[in-house]
């Protein structure tokens, strides 16, 4: 490879300062005849030149470890440095299956039941994570407040075609049960609760 001279770096590799740059077969023949080349530790390595010193220098380094023990991976010492984490509110796992993410095992599970249903027949037009709206945007002291929703875990059709809304529920909380509330009173929808 021919580098231009004055040329310090060749993309992330720094150009090592050469006599022989530039110059015609006949100098550097000479250049080696005479022992003007530079020098490198590598070259010196590579040729077996001070390898007692090395092998030596080698052997304490690996007294040096075993004196001192392993050392501690990165992640451990990261970790020590750091709080650990907290576990969920409503000690849920969320979990993933096919790209799809679910907020717990159990709601996991409920899809892997209702998608069996399904191919039984017993149920159709089945959907997850539907959006119901169950107070319209509106404007309040003079800011516009969005929409409000409830997010049913999933809705399906049944064989007789009543339309089911069913949600897994580890916990009931006050706001579930205010949005329960609203989508009987909006929609006249009662919410199937898994448990």
């Amino acid at each position: 490879m021919v580098v231009p001279s004055g040329t310090t770096t060749v993309g992330t590799a720094r150009v090592r300062e050469d006599m022989t740059v530039g110059r015609d077969s006949q100098q550097r023949a000479l250049a080696r005849k005479f022992g003007t080349l530079p020098n490198s530790e590598f070259d010196e390595i590579a040729a077996g030149v001070g390898a007692d010193p090395i092998a030596l220098s080698i052997s304490r380094s690996a007294r040096a470890a075993a004196e001192i023990g392993a050392p501690t991976p990165m992640s451990s010492a990261i970790a020590g440095m750091t709080k650990p984490a907290k576990p969920p509110k409503y000690r849920n796992t969320k979990c993933e299956h096919e790209g799809i993410k679910f907020d717990s095992q159990r709601e996991r599970s409920r899809w892997f039941h209702l998608i069996q249903l399904q191919a039984a027949g017993e149920i159709r037009e089945l959907r997850l994570q539907v959006p119901f709206v169950i107070a319209p945007p509106a404007v309040v002291a003079g800011k516009k407040r969005r929409a409000r929703t409830y997010v049913a875990d999933f809705v399906y059709l049944t064989a007789a075609g009543e339309q089911v809304v069913e949600d897994v529920k580890g916990m009931q909380t006050a706001m579930y049960q205010f949005k329960r509330h609203l989508m009987k009173t909006v929609h006249d929808i009662d919410i199937v609760e898994i448990q």
